[in-house]
């Protein structure tokens, strides 16, 4: 999963193909429960590109897109927002799963 440095790089990379966006932080408890899943997540799901936002160095992102709770996702197609998985709750595998797998649909 890549990280992304800033907004310039965030907007670069999403605009073109399948990507995802998760937004997170190391501190966060329920980002680390399900940072061991995410390797085989994103192997299961290879036609997304896979993104790393940290919250705390991109605050101001997070806040543009009402990323308020983490961790979350969003995923998108050129660059246009197909669905977001976006709430303060923890999430497990399959909901990270389903929600892609509807993504994928649109």
């Amino acid at each position: 999963m890549k990280s992304l440095q800033s907004k310039e790089m965030y907007l670069d990379e999403i605009k073109e193909g399948l990507s995802v966006v998760m937004f997170s932080a190391n501190w966060c408890p329920d980002c680390v429960v399900i940072e061991p899943v995410l390797p085989e997540i994103e192997e299961k799901f290879s036609e997304f590109t896979f993104y790393y936002a940290d919250r705390d160095q991109l605050i101001d992102l997070c806040a543009e897109l009402d990323i308020f709770g983490i961790p979350s996702f969003i995923a998108y197609k050129d660059g246009k927002e197909l669905d977001r998985f976006v709430s303060k709750e923890r999430k497990t595998p399959e909901q990270i799963e389903t929600f892609l797998q509807k993504a994928l649909e649109k």
